[in-house]
């Protein structure tokens, strides 16, 4: 089997001359990468690629862990951690965990047996207890508010962001408010429930436990919302969406049954996707690919300090509002 000394002997070249060709190093003569890259040719030469892990102590893989991949959200974030891999020449392995803590275990251990560089987890399931016992393995990056903690981490501040999505509403004359969301347990989801909890404390309103919707992660979960708003004697008139997928399913739904939008029910949604400009919804743009980006980046950082970025978000004023 050919190796990099019969590749050098067979270019004329130094094995260090060989070895930097394989590594796409900048500092080689045009001569010298093409009498190199004949003599892989003619030698039908393949690198090992264990034996170059092994060398470097890198894998050039990153671990991804998303619950889902078919909602637009993850979708988005997953595109932006893409494209700069591709930029730095490294491999994702996805985890699709579907919330189920065992999957997300099961990524958490490729970081420990050094099958992957480092671990991203867009939204977990697992506690903290159980990220910090892996933090010494390598890099977990994570998609929420870390501040406080020793884990690095690109995030919106949903209690911020949640918080002024209530108090425009509030502004604009609505009273009572209800909000849709994907599940509870998150701390995303926490600082949201937080958030709504303080505002309606703020503005001296009732808690009415009907205006949460629950387990709202698809577009037909807003025909489910509609149906049970058209059965309550008190309804919401504005809700909070945190999908804007699910919210377009509330404005087609809506539409079919005569509930007029914004007159009868107004709707604030999120994440800013093409969906929400193609029916002018309102909504919260968050720059998933943005957020994406620097969750990729923070992962091979060769700076070992804890960083958290906050990521800003934008209201974007539509027609359901």
């Amino acid at each position: 089997m050919t190796n990099i000394k019969d590749l050098a002997k067979m270019a004329g070249v130094s094995v260090t001359t060989v070895s930097r060709v394989l590594n796409n190093h900048p500092y080689v003569s045009a001569e010298k990468r093409n009498a190199v890259s004949e003599a892989i040719r003619q030698s039908n030469y393949r690198q090992n690629i264990n034996a170059v892990h092994l060398s470097t102590g890198k894998t050039f893989l990153v671990g991804v862990v998303v619950p889902f991949i078919d909602t637009p959200y993850f979708a988005l974030l997953i595109k932006g951690i893409a494209n700069e891999a591709l930029k730095h020449n490294y491999n994702l392995v996805l985890f699709q965990t579907n919330y189920l803590e065992s999957r997300e275990l099961d990524a958490l251990q490729t970081l420990k047996q050094k099958q992957i560089d480092a671990l991203i987890i867009c939204s977990r399931i697992s506690d903290w207890t159980t990220i910090e016992t892996y933090l010494p393995f390598g890099p977990i990056i994570l998609c929420e508010d870390t501040r406080g903690k020793k884990v690095s981490s690109s995030f919106v501040d949903h209690y911020k962001s949640f918080l002024f999505a209530l108090d425009y509403l509030f502004q604009k004359g609505y009273k009572k408010i209800g909000y849709c969301i994907g599940r509870q347990s998150g701390t995303n989801s926490k600082n949201r429930e937080l958030a709504y909890k303080d505002f309606l404390e703020n503005n001296r309103l009732p808690f009415n436990p009907s205006y949460i919707f629950k387990d709202c992660l698809h577009f037909e979960d807003g025909e489910k919302v509609v149906e049970q708003i058209r059965k309550m004697p008190h309804p919401p008139t504005a809700l909070l969406v945190t999908s804007d997928d699910v919210a377009a399913g509330i404005v087609t739904c809506a539409q079919n049954l005569g509930v007029t939008i914004p007159d009868n029910l107004a709707l604030i949604g999120f994440n800013n996707q093409p969906i929400a400009k193609l029916m002018s919804i309102t909504t919260i743009e968050i720059p998933l690919e943005e957020m994406g980006r620097k969750l990729f980046l923070q992962g091979i950082s060769k700076n070992e300090e804890i960083a958290q970025y906050e990521i800003p978000v934008t209201l974007i004023e539509r027609n359901t509002v």
